[in-house]
């Protein structure tokens, strides 16, 4: 069988003789030979620059360089891009938590001096000027009962409320027990007087005037006359260092019974009109009065009564009028004389203080709205104050007796003019002339 064999020409490998000579490298084109990169003789390096298959492997070498040398730069970047979102992240973060502090320590001093300004206040008496600083003169003319009021005053007729809500704004309560305390001690006192003009009525107006200055504000003391306002009350009034209004009714004297009773109807109606928001007491100026009345008005929720005590007119002997109470609980009345064992309750007309909402909110105190709320002239004297509390309560259990266990007398009946009538000899023109005459 015949073999073909080609001949190659031998390629000399490194360390073999050829011809007695040894070859000092491997040819080029050698993919085996370690020593391609390393050294090339200059005869066979110009041999190789002119075979296609080197310049292509110089150009894939290069290529392979360069891009090794981008992947590297992008990977350096990539991570330096890291490092700075998770600095500026950490940043964030620090900031955030900072601003929560600083944003949180003012709210803990405001409730911290609050706390201080309110155990401050409860041991604190308000001084003078701060006491009148709700003292507004008011003249208000009504010409019937019902008929609207006119009101002659330049200021708010809800200045006291104004000046309420901006004190209880800056001293916000955190409970619930600091706030019912706050509203019952800035509780607006509507006191009640009806007067005339008579020899007795300064030294009255002026006692009355001199126990509410001594009640902390807010206080509204509404003054009512038959007919017309006159110069000695108004005169007394502006006087006086307390918030008033000046009202007047304009009845047929002839058609008066109880001339007191339409008095009150006046107060009452401009009450309900101008819808004012306080406790309502009937204050006769005769009467002499303890400063914890006022004190004890401020912590009636609907209807409270308490003892009046009255002189009898032979000064031998003290008659109480009023509740019997265990605890805050009206369960009995003082009773005095057979004409008064009719009536449903035995309380005097300074001997009981009533929410205002009653007479403008009836609704609030689930009561009829068919008719106003007014003091009857028709009834009989005796029962006159019965008829009127039994149009706001129905019975004992919507009363409060004050103070506790209705165990202190805190108003006293003692009118001077029964007791003392004023002599009619004493004329101011001839105590003038006298004096005179001896000097």
């Amino acid at each position: 069988m015949a073999s073909i064999r080609r001949t190659l020409s031998p390629v000399p490998r490194p360390g073999s003789t050829m011809n007695g000579e040894v070859s000092p490298a491997a040819s080029p084109l050698s993919k085996s030979s370690p020593c391609t990169n390393s050294y090339t003789p200059t005869g066979a390096l110009m041999s190789s620059f002119g075979s296609l298959d080197y310049a292509i492997y110089k150009v894939q070498t290069f290529v392979v360089g360069l891009l090794s040398r981008r992947s590297s730069r992008s990977l350096e970047r990539s991570k330096l891009k890291g490092l700075i979102w998770r600095r500026a992240l950490l940043q964030f973060v620090f900031c955030f938590v900072l601003g929560v502090f600083i944003g949180l320590t003012p709210l803990l001093n405001l409730s911290t001096n609050f706390i201080s300004k309110h155990q401050a206040l409860s041991f604190e008496v308000l001084p003078e000027e701060n006491a009148r600083s709700y003292d507004v003169s008011r003249n208000v003319t009504s010409t019937t009962e019902d008929a609207p009021i006119i009101d002659n005053s330049t200021s708010e007729p809800n200045l006291v409320d104004v000046e309420l809500k901006e004190e209880t704004a800056y001293n916000v309560p955190f409970n619930q027990s600091l706030d019912q305390e706050l509203m019952v001690s800035h509780k607006l006192l509507i006191i009640v007087t009806p007067t005339e003009v008579r020899p007795f009525q300064a030294y009255y107006l002026n006692r009355l005037a001199y126990a509410l200055e001594l009640v902390p504000s807010p206080l509204l003391w509404i003054v009512v006359e038959m007919n017309s306002q006159s110069v000695e009350t108004a005169d007394i009034l502006r006087r006086t260092g307390v918030m008033y209004r000046h009202l007047v009714c304009t009845r047929n004297l002839t058609e008066v019974k109880e001339k007191n009773v339409h008095l009150r109807n006046v107060a009452v109606s401009h009450i309900e009109t101008h819808h004012l928001d306080g406790i309502v007491y009937f204050a006769d100026e005769y009467n002499i009065y303890s400063a914890d009345v006022f004190e004890q008005m401020r912590q009636i929720s609907r209807f409270g009564t308490w003892i009046v005590a009255r002189l009898a007119e032979n000064n031998r002997k003290v008659i109480l009028q009023g509740p019997i109470c265990n605890g805050s609980q009206v369960i009995g009345w003082h009773t005095e004389g057979r004409a008064k064992r009719f009536q449903r309750f035995y309380a005097e007309i300074s001997g009981f203080a009533f929410n205002s909402t009653i007479l403008w909110d009836p609704k609030r105190w689930h009561l009829p709205t068919l008719e106003p709320i007014r003091q009857s002239d028709t009834a009989r004297a005796s029962s006159q104050v019965s008829t009127f509390i039994e149009q706001m309560v129905e019975d004992e259990s919507q009363m409060e007796g004050l103070p506790m266990n209705c165990s202190r007398i805190m108003v006293w009946q003692f009118n001077t003019e029964i007791l003392y009538p004023y002599p009619h000899e004493w004329l101011v023109k001839n105590y003038l002339s006298t004096s005179t005459s001896v000097g």
